[in-house]
C-alpha cells in the first residue's frame, strides 16, 4: 500500500486491523505453520481489497472502482492504476484453468510471501513458484488488458 495515490480511503493499517478481526474470529482454523498463516492472511487481505473497491465503486454510482498503483516488484500489469476488482476478476478466471497459478500470484501479491514461502505453502519447488509467477502474470497482463487474440 506504500504507492497508494493520496488520499486512498483504506490505509495500510485499517487493511492490517481489519484482517486481524477477521482471523481472530476464525477460532476453528488449526495453524499447521507461519505459511499457512501468510496463505490465509492473503486470502483475507485480497477479500478485503477488493471489497473495498467493490463498494468504493457502487458508492459512485456506477463510477469507476478505486484504481491503486502498485509497488514495481509487485506489479501483475504495467499500466498503473489497475484496480482490484479487475484483478480479481482475472485471478478468478485463471483459476478455473489453473489454481495453482492463481494461488501463486495471491499468495505473492496480496501476502507478500516469498518465492520460497509460497512453495512451501503450495508444497511445490522454487523453480515452479517462479515458473507460475512469470505465466501467471503475463497470462493476467493480457487479461485485463483484454487482448485474447491469441485465444484458440
Amino acid at each position: 500500500m506504500a504507492g497508494e495515490r493520496a488520499g486512498h480511503s483504506l490505509q495500510a493499517t485499517a487493511l492490517v486491523n481489519e484482517a486481524y478481526l477477521r482471523l481472530i474470529d476464525a477460532k476453528d482454523v488449526a495453524w499447521h505453520d507461519r505459511a499457512h498463516f501468510l496463505a490465509v492472511s492473503a486470502r483475507v487481505m485480497r477479500r478485503i481489497l477488493v471489497d473495498h473497491a467493490r463498494a468504493r465503486g457502487s458508492r459512485k454510482r456506477g463510477g469507476q472502482a478505486a484504481k491503486v498503483t502498485f509497488d514495481e516488484t509487485l506489479v501483475v500489469t504495467d499500466e498503473p492504476g489497475q484496480d482490484f476488482v479487475a484483478l480479481d476478476d482475472a485471478l478468478e478466471a485463471l483459476a478455473k484453468f489453473d489454481e495453482r497459478k492463481s494461488r501463486v500470484v495471491e499468495l505473492r501479491f496480496f501476502g507478500g510471501l516469498s518465492v520460497e514461502e509460497t512453495a512451501s505453502v503450495l508444497k511445490v519447488s522454487p523453480a515452479t513458484v517462479m515458473g507460475d509467477w512469470r505465466l501467471a502474470k503475463a497470462w493476467l497482463q493480457r487479461e485485463m488488458r483484454g487482448d485474447r487474440s491469441h485465444d484458440a
